[in-house]
């Protein structure tokens, strides 16, 4: 579980395919890493194989790649890093699980007096797992919807995001990884037999 505060930027510094599936090693400012444990980079959780004072290999398997950017990352690429919660931490942020629900385009970046607002369009079905103001996570970072409109959401980064996150550099046509509020999953999740028994209500009147 993580809450979307990022506590590092890392950078990779090598990609390999091993048996382990695609392993990145990646730049950190960590020193104290225990193998085995859990860490969100760029928003996907993933797991801790070997590390040392100031770095970290991890790997991720195919259907982490399905539904992630990670496949096409290269050496060189920053990206944003933040560790599992601990029972007493403060929630700054929100509860972030770590899964990415999907990949989505930046459609728009423009600036807005101290704001950078940033479009983006959403993979089909998660639009209507947000909501103006809820929380979304972007590459890992907690954000709040600004706005919402056919297909996608608008967010409004505040100059200490962009300094301590890789967003600073997102640009018209970039993609990002996704995950929507788990509230909203779960809610959904729990009203689907009802939507479906009501459907078929309205199917049968018909």
């Amino acid at each position: 579980m993580f809450t979307g505060l990022i506590d590092d930027v890392g950078q990779i510094q090598a990609v390999e395919q091993t048996a382990a599936g695609r392993e990145l090693r990646v730049a950190c400012g960590y020193t104290d890493l225990v193998i085995g444990e859990s860490i969100a980079v760029n928003g996907a959780c993933l797991t801790v194989r070997e590390r040392g004072a100031g770095w970290f290999v991890t790997g991720a398997v195919s259907t982490t790649l399905g539904r992630t950017t990670i496949g096409s990352w290269s050496a060189g690429r920053r990206v944003n890093l933040e560790r599992a919660l601990r029972l007493g931490d403060r929630l700054g942020g929100h509860l972030v699980q770590g899964h990415v629900d999907g990949v989505a385009e930046v459609r728009d970046v423009r600036l807005d007096r101290d704001a950078r607002l940033v479009d983006l369009a959403l993979p089909p079905g998660l639009a209507e797992l947000t909501v103006q103001h809820g929380s979304v996570t972007v590459d890992g970072v907690s954000l709040t919807v600004n706005d919402l409109f056919a297909g996608g959401l608008q967010l409004s980064l505040i100059e200490h995001t962009l300094r301590h996150t890789t967003l600073d550099s997102l640009a018209t046509g970039d993609v990002v990884h996704v995950e929507v509020d788990m509230l909203g999953k779960y809610v959904q999740r729990l009203l689907m037999p009802y939507l479906a028994a009501a459907g078929g209500a309205s199917s049968g009147n018909a």
